[in-house]
């Protein structure tokens, strides 16, 4: 086991490996949940540990609704992950945030269908507050670092999450847009959810690669124009965790780390034993 890498990056499309991560090891970890969407790189940026975990796998051969989403969070924090920057392509519902801009959207709206988007089941119940989503402090962080990269970033939007794998209709992406949403997604949630369960800070850098079909003047989206754009933006993304890196203070003061302190109403005693055992990385420390 390395040194416990405390911030992880999950690459989403276009992003399925972290240029400069020296000395890798490589982690096939199995979860009480399954495997995760691929192994996980661990490797050095500027002598600090961190993970890379490639969302979509090996070869982007996972659909977003086939994502073990539960699996690639529990993998993370079964290596002592306690922030995670989440790497997302997206499409833009708003005119001012153009392709090739990125987006720290500070709202998330989940419209997924069917997906599991919780550890708590089968005889325990938590109730998770998530009313801000992300990690305030840590999108503070990811977004300054950005800043500091010269390119052009936008501070908050409401980010919603669709099933996929197809992109919306012109009729869908007008009603998301008269709903007040900013960018469109496919994975984001339940990803930021299941890490606020895990007690984990979760930030997004989110790439907009186009004006996902409602720009009467432009292009509707297609994969040929979500990967040219990202690949354009791996740069950036690159000098911007290493940004992160060097900003990232030692300590959390924000209330991820005690997310599940106040949301446990299951009776300790009625916990039946296996589920217990499968949480316990989670729960221990409240059910002593």
């Amino acid at each position: 086991m390395p040194d416990n890498p405390k911030l992880a990056v999950i690459g989403g499309s276009g992003l399925y490996e972290l240029s400069g991560l020296k000395n890798q090891q490589v982690f096939d970890i199995s979860t009480p949940f399954g495997k995760p969407s691929a192994p996980i790189i661990v490797g050095k940026v500027d002598q600090q540990p961190v993970a890379f975990l490639a969302r979509h796998g090996i070869g982007h051969s996972i659909s977003p609704s086939e994502i073990n989403f539960r699996a690639n969070i529990y993998a993370l924090k079964t290596l002592g992950v306690e922030r995670i920057i989440s790497v997302s392509a997206c499409g833009s519902l708003r005119e001012d945030f153009a392709p090739r801009n990125i987006v720290i959207p500070d709202q998330l709206f989940d419209f997924t269908k069917g997906r599991r988007n919780s550890f708590f089941s089968d005889g325990i119940v938590s109730h998770i507050s998530v009313d801000k989503p992300f990690c305030i402090d840590f999108s503070n962080i990811l977004y300054s670092s950005l800043v500091e990269t010269g390119a052009i970033v936008h501070k908050g939007g409401s980010f919603i999450t669709i099933e996929g794998p197809r992109f919306s209709t012109q009729a869908e992406s007008n009603v998301f847009r008269s709903w007040g949403m900013s960018i469109i997604g496919m994975t984001t949630a339940p990803e930021a959810f299941l890490a606020r369960e895990a007690e984990m800070c979760y930030a997004v850098m989110a790439h907009v690669t186009d004006y996902d079909v409602w720009h009467v003047s432009e292009e509707p989206v297609t994969v040929e124009m979500v990967i040219e754009i990202l690949e354009q933006n791996t740069e950036i993304a690159r000098r911007a965790i290493l940004n992160v890196v060097q900003n990232l203070p030692e300590t959390r003061d924000c209330r991820c780390k005690n997310a599940l302190a106040d949301s446990l109403i299951t009776n300790p005693n009625q916990i039946p034993p296996e589920t217990r055992a499968r949480l316990d990385l989670l729960v221990k420390k409240y059910l002593e």
